[in-house]
């Protein structure tokens, strides 16, 4: 095991010891029947619920390389369904942002960076949707629109779902309504 995962540990231990966790009170359903698909950016991971006014438990918070639904039937699609029909979740956020890493991301670029780090070209050569699935996004607002066009378009998605679409400066917090 690494020493940052026994620091995680050792500080783990403590904070059960501690009680800590009743600081956070909730339930698995989110107060404010809100899910927000975001990016897994390290910039945004105190800073968008702190700009958005959300607190543990509010909302069902989601998060993929991009904040962005590449696919009707990927896992990010997967789990707003589960949150609409089993959580009661009856409005929607796709927060991208901008100076995204994932804005402008090539494939090939990515691949180069496998091989460097060992994965046979021939195992790569076997995936013939790698190419598409690695690459990112031109525009962060059209990532958004497309993204918030793909929840609202979903066959499995009920009608009376809320989609909203927002980018936010991670250096500020400022959140821009995206228009659909």
């Amino acid at each position: 095991m690494s020493v940052l995962m026994e620091t995680i540990l050792e500080h783990n231990r403590a904070f059960v010891a501690n009680s800590e966790s009743t600081q956070f009170p909730t339930s698995k359903y989110p107060l404010k029947k809100l899910a927000v698909v975001a990016c897994m950016d390290t910039r945004l991971v105190e800073l968008l619920p702190a700009a958005m006014g959300l607190r543990n438990g509010d909302i069902k918070l989601i998060k993929n390389a991009g904040g962005s639904i590449p696919s009707a039937f990927d896992s990010i699609m997967r789990s707003l369904l589960v949150a609409v029909y089993l959580l009661g979740v009856e409005e929607i956020a796709v927060v991208g942002h901008y100076d995204c890493g994932v804005q402008g991301l090539k494939s090939e670029g990515f691949i180069e960076k496998m091989l460097q780090r060992g994965v046979q070209r021939e195992e790569i050569d076997k995936l013939d949707f790698l190419a598409s699935w690695l690459s990112g996004f031109e525009d962060d607002a059209e990532s958004v629109q497309a993204s918030v066009r793909m929840i609202l378009h979903h066959p499995l998605m009920p009608k009376d779902i809320r989609v909203s679409g927002f980018l936010i400066d991670p250096h500020t917090g400022r959140l821009d309504e995206v228009a659909v």
